[in-house]
């Protein structure tokens, strides 16, 4: 068993502080919204899995090694038809960060419904995460996010969906008829302001969704977050704000899968909804104060420190 199955594509991530052209010193590590999220519920405690194919090269063994160095279990597909995916980050400017994927046709495309589902069975996990973003990667991985979910979902796991829209990978048309195939399925939404539209066409869209999901969680950055909940028997929509705690921004890179693994984290506690935000937007904090998809996520030490004022030595 594992408290948290996530699945999803993680590419090698290349980055550079300055416009790539220009060539120069790069650092090498690894990105993905789910090993991202898998990451940071793993530093806050939990007993973690997360399933992908890679290549059958040295990228996917980094990607391998780097994840089992973060006490993320792994079922991973090491493919010898396909390539592990790549990312490269650079700063045309000191505030902008500019992203170039290679990833079309790679191992995490080739993801099947029968893999997923024969995890779900395998590992019983108590909560299911995906995200909007591995079916828009091929048909096969759409039908191994929805064979998932639904799945998961028969079988009484919380189920939760980061809806992490990609305008490169797929248009806003086709994100709306996939994700909406996957909402009779899920218990909590994680979208942007401007993401709540690929759900649903309503005029009050978190109203709308909250008749067929529990929680819809509503991120604005700087600005906080947002809980809505419907209570029973009342039926009347419960919504709690979290602010977004005073940090210097260096990267917003993985901010949001900062959030999420919070929350998910803090779901799999049993806490209370506005303590589930009060540790998103800790940890989504922590996640921009450095460079980086995972590295400066918190572990569950770590998440009284920015109460401390800014340029504080603990000694």
């Amino acid at each position: 068993m594992t408290e948290l199955l996530t699945f999803g594509e993680t590419m090698v991530s290349v980055r550079t502080a300055r416009p790539m052209r220009l060539g120069g010193d790069a650092q090498l590590s690894i990105a993905g919204s789910e090993s991202n999220v898998a990451i940071g519920v793993a530093r806050l405690g939990h007993d973690v899995t997360w399933l992908s194919a890679v290549g059958n090269d040295e990228p996917g063994r980094l990607i391998e090694r780097t994840l089992r160095a973060e006490n993320v279990g792994t079922r991973i597909r090491f493919a010898d038809d396909a390539f592990t995916g790549f990312i490269a980050f650079d700063q045309p400017s000191h505030d902008i960060t500019r992203v170039s994927y290679h990833r079309r046709g790679s191992a995490a495309s080739t993801l099947t419904p029968d893999e997923t589902t024969a995890a779900i069975s395998a590992l019983a996990p108590t909560l299911l995460h995906v995200t909007g973003i591995t079916p828009a990667l091929s048909d096969t991985a759409r039908a191994a996010t929805l064979a998932a979910v639904c799945t998961a979902f028969a079988a009484g796991i919380q189920v939760s969906l980061d809806v992490n829209y990609r305008a490169r990978l797929w248009t806003r048309p086709e994100a709306a008829t996939a994700l909406r195939e996957l909402l009779p399925h899920l218990h909590t939404v994680f979208a942007s302001d401007d993401e709540l539209n690929l759900l649903t066409d309503a005029e009050d869209p978190v109203a709308d969704l909250l008749n067929t999901v529990n929680t819809v969680v509503v991120t604005a950055g700087g600005k906080g977050a947002w809980s809505h909940t419907k209570t029973t028997p009342s039926s009347e929509t419960h919504t709690i704000h979290s602010p977004a705690l005073p940090v210097t921004v260096v990267d917003s890179i993985g901010a949001g899968d900062a959030f999420v693994s919070g929350y998910l984290s803090a779901t799999l506690d049993n806490l209370a909804p506005d303590a589930r935000l009060t540790r998103a937007t800790t940890s989504g904090a922590f996640c921009v104060t450095a460079y980086g998809d995972w590295e400066s996520l918190p572990t569950r030490q770590d998440l009284t420190l920015l109460t401390h004022t800014q340029g504080t030595a603990l000694r």
